[in-house]
């Protein structure tokens, strides 16, 4: 049973309490200096994005890119090789010289003179009654309440059972990175977006990498990226293809996975990719009277709202349908509108939703896929475009990039736009701005420049190969 906040003894009444401080940190703004305001947070301040997600993902994914390119370089008719790969440089460049001081000077900044309007706690919530909550600041427990709660406490990583069972010593995204040395070999469990950008960082950095899934990697993308991503991952890794783990053993110098076909897959490092959870079975929302769906997420309305718990918001990966950073400060800035302006409400912006998975080749997506657009009923036509159809193509020897374009015939618009292949997080930026201002195909390929040669050409050439008559 949730208890009202003035049936609880409460040591500090706040305007605004905000849980999480990734990219609920955003939401405390020089509009709000008039309200007090505390932030909760147990970890790192930055969130996963700053300190275990995206961005030290893509530092090594960079550095990784660069080995990857180097070893091909003889199709270019350069004669290059990568001799040695500084693995405890790399972590320092990424952790000690950038990382590391950022996240800390987040949490300075919101504990300093700058923010007098703002209090820190850094043990962990729970809920205990409505808009009241039991926290700490070091070794003294807290009880705090507020008129507003923002949850924003992002998810974790998902171990499989047969894994965590096995008690064997395991990695996720949020140790990884900082392994004192680069493991000979790594067998990594999953095939989504993580799994493949870890793979590609250890087997361009020299590990040896061998990936379980039990399904197609990258499974949701378009059939036609999806089919040539895992052809070109069968012939760069170990790939134990609709394999399940059912055991695990530790050995002298690493781990041993025991697969459902009676095979085994052995490494030094094993590295647990296999999706993420909400953290809102950790903060006993039930106590606060906040209801949550079945996957886990807490249950909000357009607005962010609770759909039970007046004066609670939620966004990110608590609650969105996204896990993705650029979705979360999207949803944050909407809900600072609404904290602001509780009289003109705005819904969380989830249309036309891009997503891009820096592994190699790097791919990039926005709005349906093929088999979605027709399934939704559109009059679809599609155009597939290789980059080496392209001069900057021939530039590069490119030999597995692609577009796919899929659209409406009859109303010409854009419906989904897919890209495998170099810049693909760049050049699917033009197709996000197509389907936000909701643009006329035919005039978007002949109303404006393309420079030649560059890659956007590719582009291009989707486009006018589109059948929009």
């Amino acid at each position: 049973m949730n208890l009202p906040a003035d049936a609880i003894s409460v040591d500090a009444h706040y305007d605004l309490v905000v849980l999480g401080a990734g990219s609920g940190n955003s939401i405390p703004s020089p509009e709000l200096d008039d309200r007090s305001i505390a932030i909760v947070e147990e970890g790192r301040f930055g969130g996963t994005c700053l300190n275990v997600g995206c961005i030290p993902t893509k530092m090594y994914v960079y550095a990784a890119d660069v080995a990857l390119e180097t070893a091909g370089a003889g199709r270019l008719g350069l004669d290059a090789e990568v001799t040695s790969v500084d693995w405890p440089g790399i972590v320092s460049r990424v952790f000690e010289q950038r990382i590391d001081p950022i996240a800390a000077g987040g949490e300075e900044y919101r504990r300093g003179p700058r923010t007098p309007n703002i209090d820190v706690y850094d043990q962990h919530a729970v809920f205990v009654g409505e808009r009241t909550l039991r926290t700490g600041q070091g070794a003294e427990q807290r009880i705090i309440s507020g008129d507003q709660i923002v949850v924003a406490a992002g998810s974790r990583p998902v171990v499989p059972d047969a894994i965590a069972a096995s008690g064997v010593h395991l990695h996720t995204n949020e140790d990884i990175m900082r392994l004192p040395d680069l493991p000979r070999s790594v067998v990594i469990v999953g095939g989504g977006f993580i799994a493949m950008e870890f793979a590609h960082v250890f087997d361009a950095l020299g590990s040896r990498v061998t990936i379980v899934s039990r399904s197609p990697l990258l499974r949701h993308l378009d059939a036609d990226l999806g089919e040539r991503f895992n052809d070109l991952a069968r012939a760069r890794f170990d790939l134990r293809e609709g394999r399940t783990v059912v055991g695990a053993e530790q050995l002298a110098d690493g781990v041993s996975l025991r697969l459902d076909d009676g095979t085994t897959a052995d490494a030094q490092v094993l590295l647990v990719a296999t999706g993420r959870t909400p953290n809102g079975d950790r903060l006993d929302l039930a106590a606060g009277g906040i209801e949550t769906l079945d996957d886990g997420r807490l249950a909000v309305d357009e607005f962010g709202r609770s759909t039970t718990a007046p004066g609670v918001w939620a966004l990110g990966d608590v609650s969105s349908p996204y896990m993705l950073k650029h979705v979360a400060n999207a949803e944050a800035r909407v809900i600072h509108h609404n904290l602001l302006h509780p009289d003109d409400l705005r819904r969380l912006p989830h249309d036309h939703v891009p997503a891009a998975t820096f592994t190699h080749p790097q791919i990039a997506t926005v709005g349906m896929t093929e088999e979605q657009a027709r399934a939704a009923g559109h009059d679809v036509t599609v155009k597939v475009q290789s980059y080496g159809d392209v001069a900057y193509g021939w530039a590069m020897e490119d030999t597995t990039g692609i577009v796919k374009l899929v659209a409406d015939r009859s109303t010409r618009r854009l419906l989904g736009a897919h890209y495998m292949g170099p810049q693909a997080s760049t050049l699917v930026q033009q197709m996000i701005t197509v389907l936000a201002f909701d643009l006329d195909l035919r005039e978007v390929a002949r109303n404006q420049y393309w420079i030649h040669p560059a890659l956007p050409e590719v582009t291009e050439n989707a486009l006018l190969g589109l059948d929009l008559s």
